[in-house]
């Protein structure tokens, strides 16, 4: 029997390209996985990348796991949503000042404030981009059980 909860397929993936600060989770060895905030990006073509400094925990992390999930939430009672992903990097390369990082900053803080953040030297001039290919998708969407408003 279906979960009346679960999104569809374009329902989640309009919620992951919408902006939302998303929770990476990225496995290490010897350790709990590594579980922090961060930008990502997502389009069904290519699946959902982030940014992340080359020698950073996440970086290292990244390279050596060669795969990490990510969950994107909407917290607010009582339409709770999130959509969780997981699946292996398909491709980890430096990231490009203006192809990558300012059009990340420019989704999160809008163009003015992306400007100076990337130009003031907040993104890293080391930073490599990860791309992961969604392999398996966890979702809920509380509103398809509430009423209407």
């Amino acid at each position: 029997m279906k979960n009346p909860l679960t999104m569809t397929r374009r329902e989640r993936e309009t919620f992951l390209a919408g902006l939302h600060v998303g929770v990476i989770s990225i496995e290490q060895r010897d350790d709990a996985p590594l579980t922090v905030p961060i930008w990502y990006d997502y389009t069904p073509e290519k699946g959902v990348w982030v940014l992340t400094g080359e020698n950073s925990q996440k970086g290292v992390a990244l390279r050596a796991a060669g795969r990490f999930s990510l969950c994107a939430q909407v917290e607010e009672p009582p339409r709770y949503q999130y959509v969780s992903v997981s699946g292996p990097i398909v491709e980890t390369r430096k990231a490009d000042k203006e192809a990558d990082s300012r059009p990340m900053a420019h989704r999160y803080f809008g163009p003015a404030l992306g400007d100076m953040y990337t130009d003031g030297g907040a993104a890293e001039e080391s930073s490599l981009v990860f791309v992961m290919r969604p392999e398996r998708w966890r979702t809920v969407d509380y509103g398809k059980i509430l009423p209407s408003e």
